[in-house]
């Protein structure tokens, strides 16, 4: 991934000279809602992140006030939520969104998820604002549509920044983007944060002390192939007398995946304590993390789950190659397989040595490549090359 990178970005580098401009430079964050997920913790993390001498910060959330709007406003950021509600409210979001951009007039504006892609760099050229970078954060497979939007509006954006190499293929080859406005910048994690994180007290979800847990978290959709896990426990026959699963999450499908469980005999092997914010605890006191989703970009709770030491089970996804080493680290199945997934569940739990030994290695990668410093370096050198570029 870091030739791929390099090849992405040696002419950018090669024309490097210092800056001009006066710093701080001010940065425009657009996302589409600030509620604790992947793209959104991200987001909070660069923003946070920023060397303040150098960038001042504003984020502008599409969506009501949430969780991370006081994580951001405690460390003196400001945060314009715009209350969206849907298709009748865009008109009303793009008019606002535009003219707090004319008022705050930013040198870059970065954008994060769909809404706020499509909405943000449009509202960025009606105020003027002549750098545009755009996230991609997933291999979109299921919303077509979301894809055919990207390529409409992509003459307004800079550049591109993906969250894996396998999400920068999927835009170039499946959705059509220009490769040239293409980077990769992966996700990053706080290594120490999980790596010291004391044991939750799982009894508090009526697992036994001393039960194996097998942990999967995420917004419960169907994306994220809960199915697919389920159909993979039912089908353990002899079924691990002393093995739980803890799916972590909420999400439109909860009610239908409760339901599955249920069906398949599953209540007192499988618990939904919902969306926690303790993820850190919950991973240090289990025994594996379990993905398996259908399509992804670059798992947080991959990295999350690596940075505590866990072994990792998951589907061929996006962004997962660059993670996990199929027996080294992890293992690896196909997407909506649940034989598959069942097989490397047994794996796991019938080499204890492998799931050690697979934790260290992926501590150890996690540390080497994918730290919150590298991230916002790279993040940085990215505006600092675009802001240098001769206006078109």
């Amino acid at each position: 991934m870091a030739a791929w990178w390099a090849s992405k970005t040696r002419s950018a580098r090669a024309v490097m000279t210092s800056p001009t401009f006066l710093k701080p430079i001010r940065v425009a964050f657009c996302i589409t809602e600030l509620d604790p997920g992947g793209a959104e913790r991200a987001l909070t993390q660069l923003v946070l992140s920023l060397d303040r001498d150098d960038w001042e910060p504003y984020v502008i959330c599409l969506g009501p006030r949430a969780h991370l709007v006081q994580v951001l406003e405690s460390a003196n950021v400001p945060v314009l939520c715009l209350n969206a509600g849907g298709l009748v409210s865009l008109p009303r979001v793009l008019f606002q969104l535009t003219r707090y951009l004319r008022r705050i007039k930013p040198a870059i504006l970065q954008t994060f998820l769909f809404h706020g892609n499509l909405v943000g760099r449009i509202a960025a050229r009606l105020a003027g604002v002549k750098t545009v970078v755009s996230g991609l954060r997933v291999a979109e497979h299921q919303s077509k549509w979301h894809g055919w939007f990207d390529r409409w509006t992509n003459w307004l954006v800079s550049t591109n920044v993906c969250v894996s190499k396998g999400v920068a293929e999927f835009s170039a080859n499946v959705v059509g983007l220009n490769p040239a406005k293409l980077v990769v910048i992966p996700n990053s994690v706080d290594a120490e944060l999980f790596a010291r994180a004391t044991p939750a007290d799982l009894t508090q979800f009526g697992i036994s002390p001393g039960s194996r847990v097998l942990i999967s978290i995420g917004r419960i959709e169907r994306q994220k192939g809960f199915d697919v896990l389920l159909d993979a426990v039912a089908s353990l026959n002899p079924f691990p007398e002393e093995v739980c699963f803890l799916i972590v999450g909420d999400g439109p499908e909860l009610d239908i995946i409760r339901e599955q469980a249920e069906r398949n005999g599953l209540t007192n092997r499988v618990r939904f304590p919902g969306r926690r914010d303790d993820v850190p605890n919950l991973l240090a006191a289990s025994t594996a993390f379990v993905l398996s989703s259908r399509w992804e970009g670059m798992p947080n709770v991959v990295l999350e789950a690596m940075a505590a030491g866990l072994p990792v089970i998951t589907t061929q996804v996006e962004g997962v190659s660059e993670l996990i080493q199929d027996g080294v680290n992890g293992l690896t199945v196909a997407p909506e397989e649940p034989g598959e997934l069942a097989n490397a569940i047994l794996r796991i739990l019938s080499q204890p040595d492998f799931g050690r030994n697979a934790g260290v290695i992926s501590q150890t990668i996690v540390k080497k490549e994918f730290t919150i410093q590298a991230a916002v370096a790279a993040y940085a050198k990215l505006y600092l090359q675009l802001l240098q570029r001769p206006a078109n």
